[in-house]
């Protein structure tokens, strides 16, 4: 039952709603019409797009399985396909600037002033990964790179370190991501996502690693070496001496690999039991911050491809502060990481322009996607096709030849 108070309010209500009913009848000739309310709400006109809109398109396979034109019709697809044709378009831009030559004196001088001692170039790029991308597949992605001397810099947790190291003593497994964990763990396997890696290995890294540790502490105590952990990892490249190794052409090739966090892995595991058995050695932290900034500070340009987040990425754009140019040139993200908690992983590139960690004048891109699936194909086009292989050459110089032959026979 409702109140006399209650009736009289749905009465009124009621009564709102007939008259607005007959309202939208009346404006528009009774049912027989499409409400003119609806037809102004579904139906608004459109502003002509601009003359360089570009239309969403794909690729097509009936033109045939072309592994270039696919990826390069990523840009039109839509979603994270068109962030990563701009990070192909990115990179490209770092590479393309890394190529113009300098003034002789500029490179002298900034090789100078760098206390790696790499020679300068246009554009100094500065690769960060995480561990697990050593881990992963994607090792000998990094190798690479870093073989054919196409970074500058890079940045890596401890255990980018440790498991480069490992791989070259003993491998390690793919397995499944719904183990059972507690049994792996009687087992003595570690599991690293659908990865598994023998608890044997890092037995045999702790082996190979505490003589390292006594070397390098008697190259302190009787020579005076002042060791840091870019110093540190370049010894760890030297002595594995194995092409395998991401280390080992770091070493090659003098590009500094950093590590601020060297102590959280297995490598801090063996400092840890070195202290013990040999104590003293001591790692310079501060000099290896002077040595990461400068080469951000005395750069020409810079460009910053990042996979992952947290240390890593916050390391190498923290040094890009430093630049008069307020920034990085260039960046690339590539990670799975949002930005509504607020952590360093999630944060955008838009987030650091506010920092000065990119140039406000730059278009950075990052790509939302995991780094296995993505990376390979990112690396393949843009760092892979600046690198003739021997293979390649030969190939090269053959069609060469074979296009003078048919030029000599036209004539």
């Amino acid at each position: 039952m409702f109140t006399r108070g209650a009736q009289r309010l749905v009465c009124l209500v009621c009564s709102r709603r007939f008259v607005t009913s007959s309202k939208v009848m009346s404006s528009t000739g009774g049912m027989n019409k499409v409400p003119q309310v609806a037809t102004d709400a579904v139906l608004v006109q459109s502003e002509k797009m601009p003359d360089d809109a570009i239309e969403v398109k794909g690729y097509d396979f009936n033109q045939g399985v072309s592994f270039h034109k696919l990826m390069e019709s990523y840009k039109t697809t839509g979603f994270q396909a068109t962030n990563f044709g701009k990070a192909i378009d990115e990179i490209n831009k770092m590479l393309d600037a890394k190529k113009i030559s300098l003034p002789e004196e500029v490179v002298r001088e900034g090789t100078a002033l760098n206390p790696v001692g790499r020679e300068k170039t246009n554009c100094t790029i500065f690769l960060g990964i995480t561990s697990n991308i050593i881990s992963s597949g994607l090792r000998e992605i990094v190798r690479f790179l870093v073989q054919h001397n196409l970074i500058d810099c890079m940045v890596t947790t401890a255990g980018g370190i440790e498991e480069d190291i490992m791989k070259c003593l003993a491998p390690s497994y793919l397995g499944d991501f719904r183990l059972k964990d507690k049994e792996l763990r009687t087992k003595g396997l570690n599991r690293i996502g659908n990865l598994i890696v023998p608890n044997e290995n890092y037995c045999k890294f702790e082996d190979w690693c505490l003589p390292v540790l006594d070397k390098m502490k008697l190259e302190q105590d009787q020579e005076g070496v002042n060791w840091t952990p870019s110093k540190m990892i370049a010894r760890l490249g030297k002595e594995i001496d194995n092409p395998e190794s991401v280390l080992y052409w770091a070493y090659k090739n003098n590009i500094p690999v950093f590590s601020p966090a060297l102590t959280d892995g297995a490598v801090g595991d063996c400092m840890y039991f070195h202290s013990f058995r040999n104590p003293g050695l001591k790692l310079d932290i501060i000099e290896d911050l002077r040595r990461m900034n400068s080469q951000a500070v005395f750069a020409a340009h810079t460009g910053m491809i990042i996979v992952g987040g947290g240390l890593i990425k916050h390391h190498i754009c923290n040094a890009n502060l430093m630049v008069s140019r307020n920034g990085a040139d260039y960046a690339v993200y590539l990670n799975t990481a949002q930005e509504f908690d607020g952590s360093d992983a999630g944060a955008t590139p838009s987030e650091a322009v506010s920092w000065g960690k990119i140039r406000l004048t730059a278009q950075p891109v990052k790509v939302y996607g995991e780094a296995t699936l993505l990376f390979p194909l990112l690396v393949a086009e843009t760092f892979a096709k600046r690198v003739k292989l021997p293979d390649q050459e030969k190939a090269d110089i053959d069609t060469e030849i074979a296009e003078g032959e048919r030029h000599e026979a036209r004539s």
